[in-house]
């Protein structure tokens, strides 16, 4: 056979995966070392913050959730200057950077309960750690792959990443769980040897100290300075710190930033002059009413959780783990099979399937009494290890989830597809960094009516209406569908290979 013919069938389908056994070391150490990070993340940090910013350090649901939005903005903002620092210190130092700053940070949010040391000294340092992560990732996944390795090595990082995320939710659920199997949601441990009392939500914080470790590790001892994948086989060009020429590298970071910082500022003026950035800022400003929802799930649905389930409550086993799989499954599905589907046309539906089904959280349970009472309800109980009767809410969040995951699916990865089809050949990066942006805004606005959402449909103490909290959510994602619906002529553009 000519070794140029391709393989079909499940040959052909191995060999896509056996093509990165040719990547280098580097490539599979930071796979590794980004599941310890993305499962340290989601323990300890994405659906744990306004707990402990309120069990632990006294804010109430309005100051909680402010101070997380500030601390997802800043991470947004924040990665959006990155490239500077990556081209000064290289893919590992700036990898190390970013793991010895969420390192003490986490140490810092663990041992104190102090807000004017916990806040600055762990929470928002950790934003400048993980806005780090990210960036530099993608960046490596790029350089450690050729062309021919480099599609199978994104979508491997994108399972890994869930993977991470699912045992994440996993922990954050066991730990909260009731003695004995948990410390119970209020519940404390006294660490060995130490007159220390940590509360659960400082516990998970610690796991995820202990989980940012392993990844520090593998990249300090065995990633390489200077390693590239090219067309030809791995590449390794030695690097001249610049400490041995005579310049501090802090001195060349400025020198790169300031340089950057004016190149990217002529860039930028240009492309005001375009109309299709006007386009594409409307387009990613529309996403962001979908988009969300996802902030709720981590900045609201903790605490309403936990108000209408009860204590221990495993609602990340449901929510985020139960996402996170079906991410894995539902994406190449949903790729293969709408191929000839443009980007456009599936971020409406797929937007419009994720806002509907915050709609299943705004029905009454009741609905689902019946639902719970069966086989469906018992299914549910058993893999979430719930005794008893039933909650039909487990239900209306069982329906939301799938529904949001198959949405989720369908638009998720094609929203990045349009990007690429309206920006301008070359200024590709320049238009991926303004649609965080809108993102940015939105993570603000999330955390700033997250607190009163709380506080007036869903109390720690008192009467509740969360139906009507989640009618408002909802109703603020489907501004995405119908705004992508109603602009259609304006904002889609045509890509190639596929019709309108």
């Amino acid at each position: 056979m000519n070794q140029s013919t391709p393989v079909k069938g499940f040959a052909g389908f191995l060999q896509k995966f056996l093509c990165l056994r040719t990547a280098p070391r580097e490539l599979w150490i930071i796979y590794f070392a980004y599941i310890f990070e993305n499962l340290a993340y989601k323990a300890g940090a994405a659906s744990v913050l306004t707990l402990w910013l309120s069990d632990d350090l006294g804010f109430d649901d309005v100051k909680a959730g402010a101070m997380v939005a500030g601390w997802s903005a800043i991470m947004t903002l924040i990665t959006v200057f990155v490239g500077s620092l990556t081209d000064a210190l290289g893919i590992r130092r700036t990898f190390l950077l970013g793991f010895i700053i969420c390192l003490i940070s986490r140490l810092v949010m663990t041992s104190s309960t102090n807000p004017w040391i916990a806040l600055p000294g762990g929470l928002y340092l950790q934003a400048i750690g993980l806005a780090l992560m990210v960036p530099v990732m993608i960046m490596a996944v790029k350089r450690y792959t050729n062309a021919a390795q480099r599609s199978m090595a994104f979508s491997l990082y994108y399972a890994l990443m869930n993977l991470g995320y699912a045992c994440g939710d996993w922990i954050l659920d066991t730990v909260r769980a009731k003695p004995p199997i948990g410390l119970g949601e209020h519940g404390s441990w006294l660490l060995p040897w130490t007159s220390i009392e940590l509360s659960t939500y400082r516990v998970l914080i610690l796991l995820s100290v202990i989980f940012t470790v392993p990844g520090l590790l593998l990249i300090w001892g065995f990633v390489r300075n200077g390693v590239e994948m090219t067309e030809t086989g791995v590449k390794i060009t030695p690097q001249v710190s610049s400490t041995d020429i005579g310049t501090p590298w802090l001195l060349t970071l400025w020198n790169n930033g300031k340089a950057t910082a004016i190149h990217t500022g002529k860039i930028f003026s240009g492309l005001w002059g375009q109309p299709k950035i006007y386009q594409f800022l409307l387009f990613m400003s529309l996403v962001v009413g979908v988009k969300m929802i996802f902030f709720h799930l981590n900045f609201t649905f903790p605490k309403f959780a936990i108000r209408e389930l009860g204590d221990g409550a495993p609602f990340a086993k449901l929510t985020g783990m139960l996402n996170s799989l079906l991410i894995v499954v539902l994406v190449p599905i949903c790729g293969a099979l709408t191929q000839k589907v443009t980007a456009y046309r599936m971020v409406t539906v797929g937007s419009l399937i994720s806002a509907l089904s915050v709609f299943f959280m705004a029905m009454p349970p009741e609905w689902f009494k019946s639902l719970a009472d069966g086989w469906l309800g018992q299914t549910i109980a058993t893999r979430l290890g719930v005794a008893g009767q039933v909650n039909p809410l487990f239900v209306s969040i069982f329906f939301f989830v799938i529904f949001l995951s198959i949405g989720e699916a369908l638009w998720s990865p094609r929203l990045y597809e349009y990007s690429a089809a309206i920006a301008p050949r070359g200024q590709e990066a320049s238009y991926m960094a303004l649609s965080l942006l809108p993102f940015f805004g939105a993570k603000l606005l999330v955390g700033g009516i997250s607190g009163p959402l709380l506080t007036h449909y869903c109390p720690s103490t008192g009467p509740r209406n969360s139906g009507m909290m989640w009618l408002i959510i909802g109703s603020i994602a489907l501004i995405t569908p119908v705004g992508a619906y109603l602009f259609r002529n304006k904002i889609q553009v045509q890509e190639e290979g596929r019709n309108k």
